[in-house]
């Protein structure tokens, strides 16, 4: 999932995009916690360096992670990349066979801007074979316009059904009110859709066996 929340490097402030894992896949649609980041290590500056504030990108498969309430447990990661643009998206169980996946990526701010990191935690939507196409979808009553699209090549860690490399589509959403949709699919497979959820600030934390 290449769209996402935003915790600026370099800044104290948080931007939310999110809603879930952009993108996305993508998003993508996946979206969506590694030992080492696609993005490379985290920038000695801003709330990933603060003690305060978990760096997500630190995440390894294994790992058992606390977003806000809920437990999960990494067992599977997929670090992508296409065109330059390089991200991570964890498959996180829940138990009792709830998944959703947490997207992490190192952004470039616009000009003069720092870079800023993109955290979003991805929901299943049941869509009944729904397709991403490149005009409006209504899903839920809601209006959805394209922001993005492409293929990402990956390569798959730990547990997450796919095969160890392969090619990841995907197509991104965003309503009115700035809520995400993101669609994936791999290798040319049945395509999925997930919702973004919003994440904030130190909403994020993590056990770890020595």
């Amino acid at each position: 999932m290449t769209t996402p929340i935003v915790i600026v490097l370099g800044l104290a402030t948080v931007v939310v995009v999110l809603g879930v894992v952009a993108a996305s896949r993508r998003a993508r649609a996946r979206q969506p916690v590694r030992t080492s980041s696609a993005a490379g290590p985290a920038p000695a500056s801003g709330p990933a360096a603060d003690p305060d504030f978990f760096d997500p990108r630190t995440i390894r498969v294994g790992d058992t992670v606390y977003i806000e309430a809920a437990r999960y447990r990494a067992v599977g990661a997929l670090h992508c990349v296409m065109q330059g643009e390089k991200w991570t998206e964890y498959l996180l169980d829940e138990g009792a066979r709830r998944r959703k996946w947490l997207s992490v990526e190192e952004r470039p701010g616009g000009e003069g801007e720092p870079l800023h990191l993109e955290v979003v935690l991805w929901t299943d939507v049941p869509t009944q074979g729904m397709v991403p196409a490149k005009h409006t979808l209504i899903v839920d009553g809601i209006e959805f316009s394209p922001i993005e699209r492409g293929t990402a090549a990956f390569r798959s860690e730990g547990t997450t059904g796919l095969p160890e490399r392969g090619l990841l589509d995907f197509a991104e959403y965003r309503a009115g009110d700035g809520r995400l949709l993101s669609f994936q699919r791999v290798q040319g497979g049945q395509w999925e859709a997930f919702y973004a959820r919003p994440l904030t600030p130190g909403s994020i934390r993590v056990d770890r066996l020595p």
